[in-house]
């Protein structure tokens, strides 16, 4: 569970889809990184995640963690978006019979979960079928 500073210093990120792409060899990722696994730079460029993708593989999650026991049974992809990401988050709006390798997608701004009452309201990405 993030602290509550980690969370907002991530925002922009989140609200955006707000990657980065080396300058050397044009791999994007997300989170942004600050050396290039691939080539050791340190030089990269913002860049916008691509929207779309396709589900790589998935699971539905019965036994969930503490904050998400409302919203069980649920399902969970990686998703290859069309820029090459690989994302992990949750398939909503859809149901799981509908749910299969390679299914069209897109990434959706969506709140994750709350801390309770009084808590933070936790926002993110989810994927929903095209």
């Amino acid at each position: 569970m993030p602290t509550p500073s980690r969370y907002w210093r991530e925002i922009p990120q989140r609200y955006r889809f707000e990657a980065n792409k080396c300058k050397n060899c044009g791999i994007v990722f997300f989170p942004p990184r600050l050396i290039c696994p691939e080539c050791k730079k340190r030089e990269f460029e913002e860049t916008k995640l691509a929207e779309k993708g396709k589900i790589l593989t998935y699971t539905i999650i019965r036994v969930p963690p503490r904050q998400f026991v409302d919203q069980a049974p649920y399902a969970v992809g990686i998703v290859e978006l069309d820029d090459g990401v690989k994302l992990t988050a949750q398939i909503v709006d859809c149901d799981f019979e509908d749910l299969k390798i390679g299914l069209k997608v897109k990434l959706e701004f969506r709140k994750i979960f709350d801390e309770g009452e009084a808590g933070i309201l936790c926002y993110g990405y989810k994927f929903v079928p095209e």
